[in-house]
């Protein structure tokens, strides 16, 4: 791909906040100093991660958080979204890390955007039961009473529509269950976790919160009715089974009936009024009727038996890691948004957006960032109420069952010794935040 760099990027309104985020199990390692995750376990059984790796060193930011706080100063970011580990907060002094991070910030003058669930879960917990989502209210408790003090902005859940299909329903990440529909109950627990910690920041006095929802357009792969049929369903499946409850209080037609619990009484908790809604988006979905075979999609497997089955977007240039580059796609997500939940749908922040690419001279990773902050204009442009943009990533990371072989950072990490490199995008996202300014 290829960029036209004399064409500036164009203005976004005053008060726009720019980011860049990251998550605490893909760059903190320590792992020795808290307790394990479902991650820990997942990646220590032979076979679950492509290279065989673990993240109980990855970037080791938790030794090297000051040398990243001034990456983050010298970008010029105005806030970095980065995520609290929850089995840390369990171990002892494990809060006592994010205290020394957001000071660091805070002097830095980056302003700290804490997720409070990146799919790390304790190994002792399970999304299947309904106690999580109580114990995770607890969890946030204790976590703001410690750092609201300098944390203004707040991150509930990070894709829970990924960690329930990725993590529950395929296997293909951790905790690794196969149980494709009944793992339905994993989506409904943390909404409720997500509600129940919005409850929990409001009494500890937060007045900015979010969710991180990963959403995309979805494609029929033509007109035939069977087509359209399956793609509407999977767009119900990965977009509005997350959406609606959040932003409307109830689930799409038929989903409720099948969720745990007292899901009317639930709604009334997932649907606590959040300030602004999270987007991470990557690209659109094309999908069809299932074709009755195993289909390899994205690194994954998609089982024969799915009610639809994932094809490719032919004629688009694609990242490493094999998805397509569409930028266009998210003006057209965001618009749609706009159109089918009106005044109900809250200001917007794309929480993430970014793309694998090998190399320091990441011309590629450029003009896929440029195209995606011009699609995102454009849709400001047409109405939608954007309110912010995060890159994914600051750095190099473990990018979950793909290991260390998927590079999405601004900055390029040796893993032999974890040198920090800052690549032409970082300095092209550089340029970008002084001209905004």
């Amino acid at each position: 791909m290829a960029t036209d760099a004399g064409d500036p990027i164009p203005r976004f309104p005053a008060g726009f906040l720019w980011g860049v985020s990251t998550s605490a199990h893909q760059i903190e390692g320590a792992a020795d100093e808290r307790e394990p995750s479902v991650w820990d376990v997942f990646t220590a059984e032979p076979g679950r991660v492509k290279d065989g790796s673990t993240a109980a060193l990855a970037c080791d930011h938790y030794h090297r958080y000051r040398e990243d706080v001034a990456l983050l100063a010298g970008l010029g970011v105005d806030a970095y979204r980065f995520s609290v580990s929850w089995p840390r907060v369990n171990s002892p002094g494990g809060l006592d890390f994010y205290d020394r991070l957001v000071d660091e910030l805070c002097a830095a003058g980056v302003r700290p955007v804490p997720t409070l669930f990146h799919w790390d879960l304790p190994a002792s917990l399970d999304w299947l039961e309904r106690d999580t989502a109580a114990r995770f209210a607890e969890y946030v408790s204790v976590v703001a009473e410690r750092l609201g003090d300098r944390v203004t902005k707040w991150i509930t859940l990070n894709e829970p529509a990924e960690h329930t299909l990725l993590g529950h329903a395929l296997g293909a990440h951790a905790p690794g269950k196969q149980l494709l529909f009944d793992a339905l109950p994993v989506a409904h627990h943390q909404l409720l976790a997500h509600g129940l910690a919005v409850r929990a920041l409001r009494a500890a006095g937060a007045r900015d919160i979010g969710i991180a929802n990963s959403h995309g357009p979805t494609w029929p792969a033509s007109e035939e009715q069977a087509d359209l049929d399956a793609a509407g369903f999977y767009d119900i499946l990965l977009n509005r089974l997350f959406a609606e409850p959040v932003i409307l209080g109830e689930y799409p037609a038929g989903m409720g009936d099948l969720m745990p619990g007292d899901v009317e009484a639930d709604l009334k908790i997932i649907s606590e009024p959040v300030d602004w809604y999270g987007i991470n988006y990557y690209a659109p979905t094309k999908v069809g009727a299932p074709q009755g075979t195993e289909i390899e999609f994205g690194g994954l497997t998609m089982p024969a038996d799915l009610p639809f089955s994932v094809r490719e977007i032919e004629g688009r240039p694609v990242t490493d890691f094999g998805w397509p580059v569409v930028p266009e796609g998210l003006t057209e997500l965001l618009t749609g948004f706009r159109d089918r939940y009106g005044d109900r749908l809250p200001p917007i922040v794309i929480t993430e957006n970014g793309c694998s690419y090998e190399g320091v001279d990441d011309q590629d990773r450029i003009a896929y960032l440029d195209g995606h902050v011009r699609a995102l204009h454009k849709a400001s442009e047409s109405g939608v109420d954007v309110r912010g943009y995060f890159v994914w990533s600051l750095m190099d990371n473990f990018e979950w069952a793909e290991g260390y072989a998927r590079r999405f950072g601004l900055v390029h990490v040796d893993y032999a010794t974890r040198k920090r490199t800052p690549k032409a995008s970082y300095h092209w996202f550089q340029d970008v935040l002084r001209a905004q300014r």
